[in-house]
């Protein structure tokens, strides 16, 4: 095994926190590289060493302060469950959002409009491949969390199926959905002999995975569990099973991890914004724990994601409680219609998105008067019709969406 203690040219001093000294996490066993040969080209590919990482992880300065903080964040984000009216109408639409996010992190052109319309069935001109992709990664999680609270246990199985469901349409589904590769992937480049970064090839993969599936399963970690799931999600990063889709498997296995160990009592929380909006920095950090062993220069800025993340789905929850409240109350002010209109408002609650047709065989209220209520909602500022059309006209929830859409603009 080698002791990768070379320094990269792109790290900078500036980036060790204060507190650890390089040559600590310089001395830890990172992995080993082994060299393969594909189309008569040679390449080295990278084996990482099993978790936890030795020497172990210093649990002092910084690092405690960060996990402290994150920690902090998470109690009051679990609080808030409590708060809302319908947690489920919340999970319902943030998982979405969290599904944008995390696509768009691979190259999807999908806005939060379109997911909508193409769950609609009803709009023409959106982009089908790129939502559909959005769309497999509400199923997966979806199915994750079904299949954990039933009782199935946290496996390689139980990744291969999420995968599965991720990659069962659009363009992943060629790549051997719900099936470690049976070919060499990399990253970065054209081929393996110029590229990034290249995972372990297909023959030494349970090498990597069997004692990830051990370290995925221990009862009584040494660690914390936040600085365990941390440390799951770069090693799964790094090990990259898959020919596809390996990046949105490892941000769904924080929040299925979360969950599982009841840190948190609702799936509230999902990393890929801040991962969206700080990519380089997440790519250096993945590297240089590849390379160099700096697990808590990682460590750090992922729990300072969890404690910005946390801090802005609460905040969201909040403002989409007090928009709610407030709204209900424009709409007792019409008279007459007012009952109707609120049950049309309930709706657009739920949904985010409505037309007339459905909308009438829902609540059993007809037509005419489901047209009225959301044209008063247009004139008070609450609806707005998306489509242009005369017929089959779709309203959405602006300020809903308007609070959901942040940070969804595609890259």
């Amino acid at each position: 095994m080698l002791n990768l203690s070379y320094k990269v040219a792109y790290k900078s001093e500036m980036s060790i926190p204060s507190t650890y000294r390089k040559e600590d996490f310089m001395k830890r066993n990172t992995g080993e590289y082994i060299t393969n040969t594909a189309g008569g080209e040679s390449y080295r590919a990278f084996i990482p060493a099993p978790l936890p990482p030795q020497p172990p992880i210093e649990m002092t300065g910084e690092l405690v302060e960060s996990m402290e903080k994150a920690n902090q964040a998470l109690g009051r984000l679990d609080g808030i469950s409590h708060v809302l009216p319908n947690i489920n109408l919340f999970l319902y639409q943030y998982v979405r959002k969290e599904a944008l996010l995390s696509s768009q992190i691979e190259g999807t052109q999908s806005s939060f409009s379109d997911l909508l319309l193409y769950e609609t069935d009803a709009v023409p001109g959106v982009p089908v491949e790129d939502t559909e992709e959005v769309s497999n990664y509400i199923a997966a999680l979806q199915h994750g969390l079904e299949r954990l609270r039933g009782g199935f246990p946290l496996s390689l199985r139980l990744i291969r199926e999420v995968h599965e469901i991720l990659l069962r349409g659009g363009r992943g589904s060629t790549k051997q959905p719900g099936e470690f590769c049976t070919s060499q992937n990399w990253l970065g480049g054209t081929r393996p002999g110029n590229a990034v970064f290249v995972p372990p090839p297909p023959e030494r993969l349970m090498d990597c995975l069997d004692p990830f599936e051990r370290y995925l399963n221990e009862e009584k970690p040494k660690i914390p569990l936040l600085i365990k799931i941390g440390m799951l999600h770069i090693q799964f990063e790094t090990i990259h099973p898959f020919l596809d889709g390996n990046g949105r498997v490892g941000r769904l296995l924080i929040t299925l991890l979360l969950w599982h160990h009841q840190i948190l009592k609702e799936p509230m929380l999902y990393l890929s914004l801040h991962f969206k909006q700080n990519r380089s920095e997440y790519y250096q950090h993945l590297q240089q724990v590849r390379l160099e062993g700096d697990w808590e220069s990682w460590l750090i800025f992922y729990l300072n994601g969890i404690n910005d993340t946390a801090n802005q789905a609460m905040n969201t929850a909040l403002k989409l409680k007090k928009i709610f409240e407030d709204d209900m109350e424009k709409i007792k002010q019409l008279g007459r219609i007012s009952h109707s209109c609120l049950q049309v408002h309930q709706q657009l609650i739920e949904k985010v998105l409505i037309n007339i047709q459905d909308t009438s065989k829902t609540l059993g209220i007809n037509r005419t008067t489901i047209s009225n209520c959301l044209e008063k909602m247009i004139d008070l500022g609450i609806a707005r019709e998306i489509t242009g059309y005369k017929r089959n006209r779709y309203f959405v929830y602006d300020q809903y969406i308007n609070e959901l859409s942040a940070g969804t603009n595609p890259l």
